[in-house]
C-alpha cells in the first residue's frame, strides 16, 4: 500500500464507522460501539504508521482532486500534509482513541448508546477533516461539520429541557462567528484569487503588496472563526453550558478538539493573519477571555463548569499567544492542553458516575481513598494545567509566557502570570474539595473505582499529560513555523531544563506563581465545608459565579431585542401579508364570485331581461358616442 493513500484512509474511517452505525448497527450496541472505536484506534495506529515512514515533512505535501469549477473559482478536495496537520492528525486520532474506548464504560447503560458513538465518528471525521483541509473553502465545509456533529452530541440528552436549549445556543452562536469567517473566506478569494492555503502564501510571498487595503478586515473577519469555534469574547457564552453533553463529550469537543480549531486555524493561515494588522485585537480578545475566564472558574460549583470555564482561559492563553505573534507556543499549548484538559474532564465524568451523577463539588469530598486511579490520575492532569515542573503544561505556558518577554508585551506577560496563579487556585480548590477531607454526601461515602475500560485511558493520558512537554513536539511545531526561537536541543535532560535556559525569567516567574496558587488554594479550603469566598468577597463573588453576568446581559439586550424584531415580524406577516395581501385579494375575489354568483338565478326570464339590458347599454354605448 502506497503511503499516499494513508491520509485518506486516515480520514475517511471514523465517517465509515457513522455511516455503518446509523444505516446498519444501531440496534446492535457492541457492534456500533466495535465499529467506532476500531476506526478511529486504527486511524490512530495508521497515522503512526504514516509518521514513521514519511516522517514530519512527507515527501508528497498535498493530494488533491478537482471537486468544483465556477468560473474564475476553481476548488479542489484534498490534504495538506505539513508537521502541523501531521502532528494535529496524531493528537486527534490519539486523544479520541482514548476518549471513545473510555465512552464505552461511562455510556454503557444509555439507551441511545448507538447513536452516541455514530455522532462521535462524525465528530472526529469532521475535525480530521479541518485538520488535513489544504483550502479555505474544504475547511469551512469541515467546519461546520464540526458545528453540526457537536451540536447532535451537545444535545444528546435532548429530552432534557437545559440539554437541548445549550445545543441551541452553541449552534446559533457560532453561527453568528461563521457568518463573519464565510466574509473573510470571500474577501481572501476577492483580493487574492485563491483559496488553496498553498497558492496564497506563495502568492504573498512572492507580492507581499498583494494584500492591499482588504487586509486588516479580511484579518478580523477570518479571527471571527476563531471567536465563535473557540468560544472568544464576546461569543464566549456558549461553551459552559455545552457541558449539558456526555462527560466524554465534554472531553473530546470541547476539551481537546472542537475548541481547539480556531486556534488551529489561525495558526493554519498565520502568513494570512501576521500580516493584516490584526494580531493586536487578536491578543487583546485572547487576552480578555482568559482572566475573565479564569476568574469565573474561581467561584463555579459544578464540577464540570469548573472545567468548561478553565478551557475558556486556557484558549484565550492560545489565542493570546498568537496575537503576540506566536503560532508556535498557541500549538504547542493547544497539544499539551488536550492531553492533560481530556483527562481532567474524564477524571470528572468518572467521579461523576461514582457519585451517582453529582456535579456540585460541595457534595464531594473523600474520594482520595475511594477512588485511588481517578484521584492520582487527576493529580497528573491538575499541575499540568496549573504549568508546574516537569508536567507538560509547564513547557507550553512557558512557552507563552517567553513568547510575551521576547515581543517586549509587559503587558500580557504580567497577565499571563495573574492567569496563571489563578489556574493554579481553582484547581487546587477543585482538587482538595472533591478528594480530600471527608465525604458530604451518602452517595460519595459508596463510590467506587472507575472499571478498567474506563481507568485505563485514564492512566494513558496520565503519562501524556506528565511528559509531552519534553518529548519533542515543540520541535516539530518549528519546523512548521521557523522563527527566531531557539529549537530545543536533544535529550530529555536538556529539554527538561530548557526553559530555565532559553528563558529563566518567564520559567522562575511560572514556577512562583504556581507555588503562590498552590498555597492560596490549601489556606483557604483546607477542610472547610463550604466555600468561605463568597462572605469575604461579596458582590465581586456573586458576579464571578454568574459569569460577570453576560448572559444575562445578552438576555436583556441582544435576546430581547430579537424577539421584539420577532413581535413585529410575526404581526406584518399576519396582518400586512396574510391579511391584507393575501386574504384581501382572496376576500375581494370571494366577493366578486358571491356578486356575480347573484345573476346565476337559473330563471329564463331573468336571463331574458339581462340580455336586453346588455343590448341595450351597448347600443347606448355606441350610438351615444
Amino acid at each position: 500500500m502506497s503511503l499516499d493513500v494513508l491520509p485518506w484512509i486516515i480520514l475517511f474511517l471514523p465517517l465509515f464507522a457513522a455511516v455503518m452505525i446509523t444505516l446498519l448497527t444501531r440496534h446492535n450496541r457492541t457492534w456500533s460501539a466495535g465499529l467506532s472505536i476500531a476506526a478511529v484506534v486504527l486511524g490512530f495506529l495508521l497515522s503512526v504508521l504514516f509518521v514513521w515512514n514519511a516522517g514530519w515533512q512527507p515527501a508528497t505535501a498535498e493530494m488533491s482532486a478537482s471537486w468544483l469549477s465556477v468560473g474564475n473559482l476553481q476548488v479542489q478536495f484534498g490534504l495538506h500534509l505539513d508537521p502541523l496537520s501531521v502532528l494535529m492528525m496524531l493528537v486527534v486520532t490519539g486523544v479520541a482513541s482514548a476518549i471513545h474506548v473510555y465512552s464505552f464504560g461511562y455510556m454503557r447503560e444509555d439507551s441511545g448508546f448507538s447513536r452516541y458513538f455514530a455522532g462521535l465518528s462524525l465528530f472526529t471525521f469532521s475535525m480530521l477533516g479541518i485538520v488535513l483541509a489544504n483550502n479555505f473553502f474544504q475547511l469551512f465545509i469541515f467546519w461546520e461539520l464540526v458545528g453540526v456533529s457537536s451540536y447532535l452530541l451537545i444535545g444528546f440528552w435532548y429530552e432534557k429541557a437545559s440539554a437541548a436549549d445549550a445545543a441551541k445556543k452553541a449552534f446559533i452562536t457560532n453561527r453568528l462567528g461563521d457568518f463573519g469567517f464565510l466574509l473573510g473566506i470571500l474577501t481572501v478569494w476577492t483580493a487574492l484569487g485563491s483559496l488553496n492555503f498553498g497558492v496564497l502564501q506563495q502568492k504573498l510571498v512572492d507580492d507581499p503588496t498583494l494584500w492591499g487595503p482588504a487586509a486588516a478586515g479580511a484579518g478580523l473577519l477570518i479571527f471571527c472563526g476563531a471567536v465563535g469555534k473557540s468560544a472568544q469574547f464576546p461569543l464566549h457564552v456558549w461553551l459552559p453550558d455545552a457541558m449539558e453533553g456526555p462527560t466524554p463529550v465534554s472531553a473530546l469537543i470541547h476539551a481537546a478538539t472542537m475548541v481547539a480549531a480556531g486556534v488551529y486555524m489561525l495558526c493554519r493561515v498565520f502568513f494570512l493573519i501576521q500580516p493584516s494588522g490584526a494580531l493586536p485585537a487578536i491578543a487583546f480578545i485572547g487576552g480578555l477571555t482568559s482572566i475573565l475566564a479564569a476568574l469565573a472558574a474561581v467561584q463555579q460549583d459544578d464540577i464540570k463548569r469548573i472545567l468548561a470555564y478553565s478551557t475558556l482561559s486556557q484558549l484565550g492563553y492560545m489565542v493570546m499567544a498568537i496575537g503576540m505573534g506566536g503560532p508556535t507556543p498557541a500549538m504547542f499549548h493547544l497539544i499539551t492542553h488536550a492531553f492533560f484538559k481530556a483527562l481532567l474532564f474524564l477524571g470528572a465524568g468518572s467521579v461523576i458516575l461514582a457519585a451517582h451523577h453529582e456535579q456540585n463539588i460541595w457534595k464531594m469530598g473523600g474520594l482520595r481513598t475511594r477512588m485511588p486511579v481517578t484521584f492520582w490520575t487527576f493529580c497528573f492532569g491538575g499541575p499540568a494545567l496549573a504549568g508546574l515542573w516537569p508536567w507538560s503544561g509547564f513547557f507550553s505556558k512557558d512557552s507563552i509566557l517567553a513568547q510575551a518577554l521576547s515581543a517586549h508585551h509587559y503587558v500580557y506577560f504580567v497577565l499571563g502570570l495573574g492567569i496563571a496563579f489563578l489556574t493554579t487556585f481553582y484547581i487546587g480548590r477543585l482538587l482538595v474539595v472533591v478528594f480530600l477531607g471527608s465525604s458530604r454526601s451518602a452517595a460519595c461515602e459508596h463510590a467506587r473505582e472507575a472499571p478498567p475500560v474506563m481507568a485505563w485511558p485514564l492512566r494513558l493520558l496520565a503519562v501524556l499529560s506528565l511528559v509531552g512537554g519534553w518529548i519533542g513536539i515543540e520541535s516539530v511545531l518549528l519546523k512548521a513555523f521557523p522563527g527566531p526561537s531557539p529549537e530545543p536541543v536533544a535529550g530529555f535532560s536538556q529539554q527538561l531544563a530548557g526553559p530555565f535556559l532559553h528563558a529563566p525569567a518567564a520559567a522562575w516567574s511560572g514556577i512562583l506563581v504556581f507555588a503562590l496558587g498552590a498555597l492560596a488554594a490549601w489556606r483557604v479550603y483546607a477542610g472547610t465545608k463550604s466555600d468561605p469566598l463568597p462572605a469575604k468577597l461579596g458582590s465581586f463573588s456573586r458576579a464571578m459565579r454568574n459569569a460577570f453576568y453576560f448572559d444575562d446581559f445578552y438576555a436583556a439586550t441582544v435576546i430581547r431585542f430579537h424577539d421584539f424584531l420577532a413581535v413585529i415580524a410575526d404581526w406584518f406577516e399576519r396582518w400586512i401579508i396574510a391579511g391584507l395581501a393575501v386574504r384581501g385579494v382572496h376576500g375581494s375575489t370571494e366577493l366578486a364570485g358571491r356578486a356575480l354568483r347573484r345573476l346565476q338565478t337559473g330563471n329564463l326570464q331573468t336571463y331574458a331581461f339581462l340580455f336586453a339590458l346588455g343590448v341595450a347599454v351597448v347600443l347606448y354605448w355606441v350610438l351615444g358616442k
